[in-house]
């Protein structure tokens, strides 16, 4: 079977892009007088037409023009609060079906039903995802469109239910438009040429797997780049090192998540990787049963200006050593990296008790165990820029995933290993200790 073939399964069909923007209506005016029309249209394929035209209009918006339409919607779309309140009291005093329809109605704005009918185009949903990249955009300087965000919000967690994406295998034999995209969204350990792409994907201790939606048969919403290895590496130079040699399947007991990339910035807040993992997980147990760990090798986008926040000679001397680009400094306070890599993602937080770096309160939402901690395992010039060098294994144990999800969703507790607690411990022992 193809390769969109099998990702449908026979379920869905291509649905036709439309053409170019046309030009000549690409104001304020004329896309909200269609906007209107689209809400009091009632035939399916009038809404269809108009729906099209509406975004064929904005995409020729520029962005004074974007801001007028996000604060049309934000502003003449609205709730009436008072019918709101009217409609809460008749539920409150006859809670029957007549009355709680009516709530609802009152509740949700018209701007969440014309996102609805505007998604009725073919090939919309990729535009309203670019849309709300464009609301977000705007948002830092027009916060007063944060409600239109939550409406986007809300529907993209419908429709891009788990439910709805399908997993896919990426390999050498997927089609080049998808692999290019691959290349593209790399957002952890950027991908240099085909050459290194084919290094990732096509090895046989290799593999790449994808989230796609039907209506986005195209773009892939996330990825994870998986290593097949004996034992947890230390670095990921190893793992992308150009003349190794590829292991043979019996030969591999650990499953390595090297690189999760988002690929869609307009889905953010959208979570997909909680799902991603857990089901490429089950994939690779089923096709290799010899597989015993499942375990990520994954940066620490916060940890250098965490050093550059204490007051501590080894962490200054760090901080040197990694502009400087000198690993053998590094190499002689690897321990002392270590130890500062494992109070920062377990010990600092976030108002609330979260942990303060963000992709340990992924992994750690996702039920992974804070396992090991790396020196020397980045040195690239950004593995140095944003960690020294450090990077973090984070453990999914099968039997305690989801144990470790609820401790860390009530009580944001942070599950680690005896090498975690151990460097912990000598860190509280050596205490701010002049190197």
């Amino acid at each position: 079977m193809s390769f969109f073939t099998g990702m449908m399964s026979g379920l869905f069909e291509r649905v036709p892009r439309r053409g170019a923007a046309r030009r000549g209506r690409a104001s304020g005016d004329g896309i909200t007088e269609l906007a209107l029309a689209l809400l009091s249209a009632q035939g399916e394929v009038s809404g269809t037409r108009l729906a099209g035209e509406i975004l064929d209009e904005y995409r020729g918006l520029d962005r004074d023009g974007q801001l007028g339409f996000f604060g049309w919607m934000a502003g003449a779309l609205d709730v009436d609060p008072a019918a709101i309140i009217a409609a809460a009291e008749r539920y409150r005093d006859a809670p029957d079906r007549r009355s709680y329809m009516a709530l609802a109605e009152a509740a949700e704005p018209r701007r969440q039903e014309l996102l609805r009918r505007l998604n009725q185009a073919p090939g919309a949903t990729l535009d309203l995802v670019r849309m709300r990249l464009d609301l977000l955009r705007l948002l830092p300087d027009h916060p007063g469109l944060a409600a239109l965000d939550v409406d986007f919000r809300h529907l993209f967690r419908s429709w891009f239910n788990r439910g709805f994406l399908v997993l896919r295998p990426i390999d050498w034999h997927t089609p080049a438009n998808i692999l290019e995209k691959i290349v593209e969204y790399e957002a952890v350990h950027a991908i240099d040429d085909w050459s290194d792409l084919q290094r990732r994907v096509m090895p046989q201790d290799r593999r790449c797997f994808a989230f796609f939606h039907p209506s986005m048969l195209e773009e892939p919403l996330i990825f994870v780049e998986v290593a097949l290895c004996r034992g947890i590496p230390s670095s990921v130079q190893d793992l992308l090192a150009e003349n190794r040699v590829a292991m043979d399947d019996e030969d591999t007991d650990t499953a390595v998540f090297y690189s999760i990339s988002n690929c869609q910035e307009g889905l953010r807040g959208i979570s997909f990787g909680n799902s991603l993992i857990k089901q490429v997980v089950a994939e690779l147990h089923q096709e290799l049963p010899q597989l015993r760990t499942f375990v990520t090798l994954s940066p620490i986008p916060g940890l250098m200006g965490h050093l550059r926040a204490q007051d501590d000679d080894s962490a200054r001397k760090l901080v040197a050593a990694a502009e400087a680009g000198d690993r053998d400094a590094i190499a002689a306070l690897s321990d002392r990296l270590r130890i500062h890599a494992a109070r920062w993602l377990a010990e600092e937080k976030r108002p609330g008790g979260a942990p303060a770096d963000p992709v340990a309160r992924f992994h750690l939402g996702n039920g992974a165990e804070l396992h090991l901690i790396h020196a020397l395992a980045d040195v690239s010039a950004q593995g140095l820029a944003q960690s020294a060098s450090a990077m973090v294994s984070y453990l999914y144990d099968l039997d305690r995933v989801e144990a470790n999800h609820e401790a860390f969703a009530s009580q944001n507790t942070v599950v680690m290993s005896k090498d975690i607690r151990a460097l912990l411990s000598r860190g509280k022992q050596t205490g701010k200790t002049k190197e």
